[in-house]
C-alpha cells in the first residue's frame, strides 16, 4: 500500500503510529487468507474490498465538540474532505453529497458518495450518531440496489456500501452477515486514543474477530463430521 500510495517515510511513520494495519478488515481474517491478499497485493497490485476499509476510522481532525448531530459531522467531513479521504485510504474519489434517489415516488438521500478506482466501485457512506442497528443493513441494501441498477457504468463492478457509526455490537454484524451484501460496518472516533490505549481495544477487537472465526469453523466442521456418519 505504501508503494501504491507513494508515500514518503513521514507519511509511512504517520501511518504506522495510528495503527493503519491493525485498523484494516484483513487485520481481522483468519491468517491463511490474510497471507494470500497480501500476496495478490505484491505480485499483481490487487486490491481487494478487505484491504481497502478498516475499522475504527480515526476522525480527530473533524474538530468535533462533546455535542453534535450528523449533519455536523456531514459538513465537517466536506470541510475536511482531503483529510477525510486521506483517512479512508488508496483509491477513493468524493463525487457526491447527499445524493438524491427516487424510488416508487419517495426520496432517499445518501449522506456521502465516492468512487474507488483501484476497485472500479462506487462506495456509497452512511453516517450515524449512535450505535449500528440491524434496521441499517436494509438502508443500505435499499441504496446499493438503486446505484447499481441507476449509477453503474459499463465496466464497472457492483457498489459497495459503508456505514459509518459510533459504536456496533459485534454479534449484529456477524449475524446479519453484511458482507455478502457488499456491506462493511466501521466505527469512527472523533478522538485519537493514547497509543497504548489505541493499541490494546484494537487488539482485543481482533482477538475477538479471531475467535469467531475458530468457532464458525469448528461448528462447520461437527456439521461435515455428522453428514458423514
Amino acid at each position: 500500500m505504501c508503494r501504491l500510495e507513494n508515500w514518503s517515510s513521514r507519511t509511512l511513520r504517520d501511518k504506522i503510529g495510528s495503527m493503519l494495519y491493525e485498523r484494516t478488515a484483513i487485520s481481522k481474517k483468519p491468517d491463511k487468507l490474510i497471507k494470500q491478499e497480501l500476496a495478490a497485493l505484491r505480485s499483481e497490485d490487487k486490491l481487494t474490498p478487505d484491504l481497502v476499509f478498516r475499522d475504527p476510522y480515526i476522525l480527530d481532525f473533524l474538530g468535533l465538540k462533546d455535542t453534535y448531530a450528523e449533519k455536523d459531522v456531514e459538513a465537517a467531513i466536506l470541510r475536511e474532505v482531503e483529510s477525510f479521504i486521506l483517512e479512508l485510504g488508496l483509491g477513493f474519489a468524493f463525487l457526491e453529497r447527499q445524493k438524491r434517489m427516487q424510488i416508487d415516488s419517495r426520496d432517499y438521500y445518501l449522506d456521502l458518495l465516492f468512487y474507488h478506482r483501484k476497485l472500479k466501485r462506487l462506495v456509497a457512506i452512511e453516517l450515524k450518531l449512535g450505535d449500528f442497528e440491524a434496521a441499517d443493513k436494509g438502508q443500505m441494501e435499499l441504496y446499493l440496489g438503486w446505484l447499481k441498477r441507476h449509477a453503474v457504468e459499463p465496466g464497472e463492478e457492483a457498489p459497495l456500501g459503508m456505514i459509518l457509526c459510533a459504536g456496533k455490537n459485534d454479534e449484529h454484524v456477524e449475524l446479519l452477515e453484511l458482507a455478502s451484501s457488499g456491506i462493511h460496518v466501521a466505527t469512527y472516533w472523533t478522538k485519537l486514543l493514547p497509543r497504548k490505549q489505541l493499541e490494546r481495544k484494537l487488539h482485543q477487537a481482533v482477538l475477538r474477530a479471531r475467535q469467531r472465526v475458530d468457532l464458525g469453523e469448528v461448528k462447520a466442521g461437527k456439521r461435515t463430521a455428522r453428514k458423514n456418519q
